[in-house]
């Protein structure tokens, strides 16, 4: 049985940022606080924006085009598991772990209505639109709510495209939506938000993620997108006034997958099997010792996982949710099963301190 780490919720996690963020302005959170050594790292503020690099892990800030956030990285912290979006974005609207929120994977098995769901998109893993109450998906009240309730103002800075999806309905709850078009109008929108005290400002930014995924991280895409995120994060820092924190961080990290290191499961392995979770951590419902054998790959049953999704009170649907296993693919590999996406360059949501370990980045 391999090591595996668990992400520290205790107090050295995204969760435990959030939760940060949220008793500077209100004086309480839902979730443990950051430990000391890392919560000193903060200045106080009146109004706090929080910048989110989707997959901009620690390793990652090596890159040459990333000199200001290489200036700002003051730590590292945990990702929750299983390092993928969704799983923390739902942590960044909640403050909760995602034991707490129930949102556990990316493709998430929905007893409810007995269907894997994509969560980015909310559908089918084949694209069917499903039945569901978006505004009610996460717990309530969420992050967004909580703070309207203490007199605050939650504002997500978001790409236009992203307006009135069902991931958004899901996620923002109580939080006024603010789109942007380019990254210099995804930092104008910013600055103009953070002129009031008593606000807490999630500017998300995606092109990391989206060329590390499409090209992987020794192309030109990423280098361009590395960039991206350098400027947007320089431009705040210099442009914020004294009295606003900025603090910013990932949601995962990045490793770039080779092609004969992926593993697509035949139609056999498909026999009695549901597939869901992610390429670097496949869950399982069903029997899956079998599925290691010949492998380049781990499986860990329910019973023998530790608390990755971190500490209770558990969601009503987790226990429904958590597969009878998972397959955990080695480091430097990826397995498909019929539904997955083996066409991309980067992949995560594995066991490698790569996938895990995100910056925390202050000004």
């Amino acid at each position: 049985m391999p090591q595996i780490a668990v992400p520290a919720y205790d107090g050295g996690s995204l969760v435990n940022l959030i939760a940060e963020l949220e008793y500077r302005l209100i004086g309480s959170s839902s979730s443990p606080t950051l430990n000391p050594e890392l919560s000193t790292e903060i200045g106080t503020a009146e109004t706090f924006v929080f910048v989110l690099f989707d997959g901009l892990g620690s390793h990652q800030l090596d890159h040459p085009n990333t000199p200001d956030l290489v200036a700002a990285h003051r730590r590292d912290i945990d990702a929750p598991f299983p390092y993928t979006t969704t799983v923390s974005l739902a942590s960044v609207a909640t403050g909760l772990p995602p034991a707490q929120h129930g949102l556990i994977a990316y493709q998430l098995w929905m007893n409810e209505i007995d269907k894997v769901v994509n969560t980015i998109h909310m559908t089918t893993l084949w694209g069917d639109t499903i039945d569901l109450d978006y505004d009610a998906f996460l717990p309530e009240p969420n992050l967004g709510e909580r703070l309207k309730a203490a007199g605050r103002e939650a504002i997500v800075v978001q790409p236009g495209y992203f307006d009135r999806t069902p991931l958004t309905r899901a996620l923002y709850r109580g939080a006024r939506f603010e789109p942007y078009w380019s990254t210099e109008e995804a930092v104008n929108v910013t600055l103009d938000a953070a002129l009031d005290p008593g606000r807490l400002i999630f500017l998300y930014i995606p092109n990391v993620d989206f060329a590390a995924h499409v090209a992987g991280q020794a192309s030109q895409e990423y280098a361009e997108a590395m960039q991206i995120a350098n400027t947007v994060w320089r431009e705040l820092s210099k442009r914020l006034p004294d009295d606003v924190g900025l603090v910013g961080t990932a949601d995962h990290g990045h490793i770039d997958i080779a092609e004969d290191r992926k593993i697509r499961l035949s139609n056999a392995d498909h026999k009695n099997r549901t597939f869901y979770g992610a390429e670097r951590a496949v869950f399982v419902n069903g029997e899956g010792a079998s599925l290691a054998d010949g492998l380049p790959a781990i499986w860990v049953p329910r019973e023998d996982l530790p608390e990755l999704w971190g500490p209770g009170p558990a969601h009503t649907r987790l226990d429904a949710r958590i597969p009878d296993g998972i397959l955990f693919a080695d480091d430097g590999y990826a397995i498909f099963h019929k539904h997955s996406n083996d066409r991309l360059v980067g992949y995560h949501g594995g066991l490698m301190p790569e996938e895990r370990r995100i910056p925390l980045l202050v000004r």
